[in-house]
């Protein structure tokens, strides 16, 4: 079973690019938080209806909550029984470990933690060019990483949206909440030993080169995690 995760805290180091190739390379499920817990509040489901309380409040969502979201998607979602990729989780050392210790207790633990490494400068130019198709999450970027006809979803041929939070502003303030909370998960993972780099200022097919290489490096039974907050920064 393949198990991974991406992690990036502004998400605009390539996992939104990437998570959907690996998705559909290994036949396995794509696990994105946000679009998770929207689903379960859609749905109107216990952890939904607990987890819309919280947001109508202006709250946020307890560890507890999205822990539970993640372990109901690993038990009913038939996509995820040759394995998952978490996108946009742990962003905190502890919600590492309590993911972790959930993923023990379901006998899967994570083997590789991969960090999307790129500058913060390089990040502020990428942001204000990506696109996103919002149903599959997958991103193109008008320069870097274009779709075939503008605005148009290469797959399904569906409008691209620009996200109304994909400025430079916004970046700011999210690149210091990396700094502060999601850099230290980076350290955790290699404490425990699966944690591997890459380099996200290289073009989208290096990039997709170099993941094959950690993710085939344990064939048969290979397992992962991708991380700069949902691929790692």
């Amino acid at each position: 079973m393949r198990r991974h995760g991406l992690e990036r805290a502004d998400g605009c180091a390539g996992k939104g690019t990437q998570a959907p190739r690996i998705k559909d390379k290994y036949c396995i499920c794509h696990l994105a938080t946000g679009d998770m817990l929207r689903a379960q509040v859609a749905a109107k489901t216990p952890l939904g209806k607990e987890a819309k309380k919280i947001m109508d409040a202006g709250g946020l969502v307890s560890d507890e909550i999205m822990i539970g979201i993640i372990e109901n998607e690993l038990k009913n979602n038939s996509e995820c029984k040759n394995g998952f990729i978490l996108d946009g989780f742990p962003r905190t050392v502890t919600q590492a470990e309590r993911l972790d210790s959930m993923l023990k207790q379901q006998g899967q633990p994570l083997m590789h933690a991969i960090e999307l490494k790129i500058d913060d400068g390089l990040l502020v130019s990428r942001i204000t060019g990506r696109l996103v198709h919002p149903a599959s999450g997958r991103s193109y970027h008008k320069i870097f990483n274009p779709p075939q006809k503008s605005m148009t979803d290469d797959v399904t041929g569906e409008p691209l949206i620009q996200r109304s939070d994909d400025n430079e502003a916004t970046l700011t303030k999210r690149l210091v909440t990396y700094h502060q909370q999601t850099a230290p998960v980076v350290g955790y993972y290699q404490k425990t030993g699966i944690w591997k780099p890459i380099d996200a200022s290289q073009e989208p097919g290096q990039v997709w080169q170099s993941l094959l290489k950690i993710l085939e490096s344990d064939k048969p039974t290979g397992s992962k995690i991708l991380g700069k907050l949902g691929l790692s920064k």
